[in-house]
């Protein structure tokens, strides 16, 4: 009987991975159709960022000409990045019901004996600066270029 119990419960558990799997190909597919725009310098600079942060169209208004040609390319900076933050707020937006649906399903460590928790090992994705390259300092202790391996401890 507890067999039978069993075969159920991963029955049951694969129909809620079968159908987050789903969700997450629908919200991929949503994702890929974000657009954010922003605006700048009084609304004489617009940028218009696809999903990944891209800016995909820049319009200036009629009277641009009153700003120099600094002042022009700051407010292009300034609009494609507040775009980009806000269509980037619109995707954490969509995958947060997956994210809550993932958080409550076991893992896999704790349904295998012996099988390390891979959650606690996979790195956190991080923002890319908005800092120009001149303002960047350059690390020399770069992690990222570290090997790294599921029995790492750190």
């Amino acid at each position: 009987m507890d067999n039978d119990r069993t075969k159920a419960d991963f029955a049951d558990l694969m129909d809620t991975v079968n159908g987050h799997i789903r969700s997450i190909a629908d919200a991929q597919r949503k994702r890929t159709e974000l657009v954010a725009t922003a605006s700048a310098e009084e609304g004489r600079v617009t940028v218009t960022c696809n999903a990944d942060g891209v800016p995909i169209d820049t319009v200036f208004s009629d009277d641009i000409d009153d700003l120099d040609y600094d002042d022009i390319a700051m407010a292009v900076t300034e609009a494609a990045q507040d775009a980009a933050a806000k269509v980037a707020k619109m995707a954490e937006e969509l995958i947060a019901p997956i994210r809550t649906t993932r958080s409550r399903l076991p893992s896999l460590s704790s349904m295998v004996e012996g099988l390390p928790d891979l959650s606690v090992k996979t790195p956190e994705p991080q923002r890319a600066s908005f800092d120009p390259l001149s303002a960047r300092k350059k690390n020399e202790d770069d992690s990222r270029n570290r090997p790294w391996s599921v029995a790492d401890d750190d």
